[in-house]
């Protein structure tokens, strides 16, 4: 009997996401040589950058399928996003900075620290339209670090207008930010609580603020992302992909303990590209990502 309500599952889960994955595909295992994944992000042709953060290294899976090590060491980054100049924004997390690299790998650090108290760890980032910067700042314990303790008394989501150097607490009342996304025309911002095993939708206030926070879906998770029918990704056990009622309409498996973070890129922004552990998987998709 648990053999076939196993093998119910798996169908079950295989026919609920017909609009989502591609007919027939299954996640494909590009490479098992890294010691964490995270932070993947695309460039506007569809290369991929992504962290291997306890080996200090930002990779790029290019639109061939191929790899390269793109930048070493990296300042610990994490969470990564590449905005529409082929700049990398990142959460380097070596000394809790966010950074901006680059095509040539010129490191320029946009912050440094929030009102004189060094940030907790900057994890996950998103980019509006204006340039500013949406971040979470959970603290995550790093071996690295020679600190125990962080000096803020609370872990918030925060906002960096382009070309300021202060950041701006825009969402508190969480146990633990983790990934964060917004909608493609600027409106909505989703955050991950994965303290509270939670996800909230805010609307975005006119100078960066946010209100009407709402929970989206009783769920926790690690990174989410966005398709262009409007669902969201929500990595962890899997990817687990839900729709825009925030309703669960399947879970994409990943065969490893922990999937960290996911977005869409290849030539056409239809390959769901999955961070996971010491590998990094792709997924062909009948859905495409959004900017």
């Amino acid at each position: 009997m648990k053999a076939l309500a196993l093998l119910f599952c798996i169908f079950h889960q295989a026919d609920s996401l017909p609009d989502v994955v591609a007919p027939g595909a299954t996640p494909q295992l590009v490479s098992r040589q890294f010691s964490f994944t995270e932070g993947p992000s695309p460039d506007k042709k569809g290369n991929i950058y992504f962290t291997d953060q306890p080996n200090n290294q930002i990779w790029k899976y290019d639109t061939d399928g191929k790899l390269s090590l793109f930048l070493e060491p990296a300042g610990r980054s994490n969470g990564l996003y590449v905005d529409k100049k082929g700049n990398i924004l990142a959460c380097a997390d070596e000394n809790n900075e966010l950074w901006r690299i680059s095509p040539d790998k010129k490191i320029t650090v946009l912050l440094k620290d929030f009102e004189g108290k060094k940030m907790n760890g900057p994890n996950d980032l998103w980019i509006d339209a204006k340039g500013g910067i949406y971040f979470t700042d959970p603290y995550y314990q790093r071996k690295y670090w020679t600190r125990q303790h962080g000096e803020l008394d609370s872990q918030k989501v925060y906002y960096l207008p382009a070309g300021k150097k202060a950041a701006i607490p825009v969402a508190g009342n969480i146990v633990k930010p983790n990934g964060i996304v917004g909608t493609p025309d600027g409106k909505h911002l989703f955050v991950v609580d994965i303290g509270d095993g939670k996800i909230y939708k805010y609307d975005i206030g006119k100078n960066g603020q946010l209100h009407n926070r709402t929970l989206f879906v009783n769920k926790g998770g690690d990174g989410i992302t966005l398709d262009n029918k409007g669902n969201l990704y929500i990595c962890g056990n899997g990817v687990t992909v839900i729709n825009p009622k925030g309703e669960q309409i399947g879970v994409i498996p990943i065969p490893e303990k922990w999937t960290a973070n996911a977005c869409f890129g290849g030539k056409n922004r239809d390959l769901l590209f999955v961070t996971a552990s010491t590998t990094v998987y792709v997924v062909k998709m009948a859905v495409k990502g959004v900017e």
